[in-house]
């Protein structure tokens, strides 16, 4: 019994290592930490943009594993939300930034001076999208 216990944490833990690994590793290719102070120019902030992450992820695990339960304003939901959207949003657009997606696929398709009405369609089809989901579908 206390081996299948024992055998448990360190598949439990060694899956958290890995997945902990790929994210980091998912962060440091994209490198959305180091663009994003660069465009707000706001290096002094460094060390605070790092401890959020970690500090997001470890509340994130807390929230996952734990049967916590809390109940917030429904403002304070919206703002958390927003953050939540920024945040989805910043990598989609460094992984598109890294894999030049657009540019290429605008160019292979012929549609090179159509490219900001293509990045429009699509994050407001995706707002669209995401709303209608949240309003209709979920209770």
């Amino acid at each position: 019994m206390i081996m299948i216990k024992l055998l448990e944490v360190m598949i439990g833990l060694s899956s958290g290592l890995a997945v902990g690994a790929g994210f980091v590793a998912f962060l440091t290719v994209l490198g959305v930490i180091p663009r994003l102070i660069q465009l707000s120019k706001t290096h002094v902030f460094t060390q605070y943009y790092e401890t959020s992450v970690i500090a997001g992820a470890l509340f994130g695990t807390l929230l996952s594993f734990s049967s916590f339960v809390f109940s917030l304003p429904v403002f304070i939901e919206m703002v958390w939300g927003l953050f939540h959207g920024i945040f989805i949003g910043m990598l989609a657009a460094a992984l598109t930034e890294v894999l030049n997606v657009f540019p290429i696929l605008a160019k292979r398709v012929g549609v090179d001076r159509y490219i900001l009405g293509f990045l429009m369609a699509l994050v407001l089809g995706k707002v669209f999208g995401s709303l209608f989901q949240w309003m209709i579908f979920v209770k």
